[in-house]
């Protein structure tokens, strides 16, 4: 599971800009999740609390936001979910597209008490 190295790496950062911005407590942290990252959102969860243990964001919440895996038709130029439509246009059925989002993992957001 890479996901906690991550969550740790994600820690420091906000740390740091903690620290440079004067904040001494956070009371949540707001991620964004591509659906089509490597990342998977309910490990991200699961390992937050061992990550934050002992750190400024100890009793944070986490609020994760997924981000559609969306891609434009080369040929229709229809936007679609590259999931739910299985990697295929749903207007004219290409497999021929470009992929527009879904691969992020962003930390969009610190909010302070």
């Amino acid at each position: 599971m890479h996901e906690l190295g991550v969550v740790i790496e994600v820690v420091h950062s906000v740390e740091y800009f903690a620290k440079e911005n004067g904040l001494t407590k956070i009371d949540t942290l707001v991620l964004q999740i591509g659906e089509l990252s490597s990342m998977v959102p309910q490990y991200i969860e699961a390992c937050y609390p061992a990550a934050t243990d002992g750190t400024l964001l100890q009793d944070t919440k986490l609020k994760i936001e997924i981000l559609p895996g969306n891609a434009i038709c080369q040929k229709c130029t229809q936007v679609f979910n590259l999931i739910e439509n299985h990697g295929k246009c749903p207007t004219c059925a290409s497999e021929e597209w470009e992929l527009l989002c879904g691969k992020e993992f962003i930390i969009k957001e610190v909010i302070a008490c």
